[in-house]
């Protein structure tokens, strides 16, 4: 069993910054990736970016491109997501997960293990 630990959630401004993080507990075939996602309340778990353990292959949804960065430590198997100029709109639960090699990275049905979420929320 795999465990995720998330942090770094918290309430921002407008154009503020924030930073999470996900620790795995360990690394396995079933933790090839990494994913970031968030949910909005009345909304699906939307993808907001992936990455890849190895070669740290990067994948972002367009509405978080330039403004997010994902990055990862490999020797602490901590995945980060760093969130500049955020937005009201991008308030949300985010929760990072994990997934097997070949799997869709932006679907969040096709990850096996979830963060806890940590709550993000931007004042206008």
């Amino acid at each position: 069993q795999v465990q995720l630990v998330e942090s770094g959630g918290g309430v921002v401004q407008a154009g503020g910054s924030l930073r999470l993080s996900c620790t795995l507990s360990t690394r396995t075939l079933t933790t090839y990736a990494m994913g970031w996602f968030c949910q909005a309340p009345g909304k699906e778990r939307e993808f907001v970016a992936g990455i890849r353990w190895s070669e740290g292959t990067t994948n972002y949804a367009d509405s978080v491109k330039g403004r997010f960065t994902i990055s990862r430590d490999n020797a602490k198997n901590t995945v980060f997501l760093q969130m500049d100029s955020l937005k009201p709109e991008d308030t949300a639960i985010y929760y990072c997960a994990s997934r097997r090699i070949g799997r869709d990275y932006s679907d969040p049905a096709q990850y096996d293990y979830w963060g806890q979420g940590t709550q993000v929320t931007v004042s206008s």
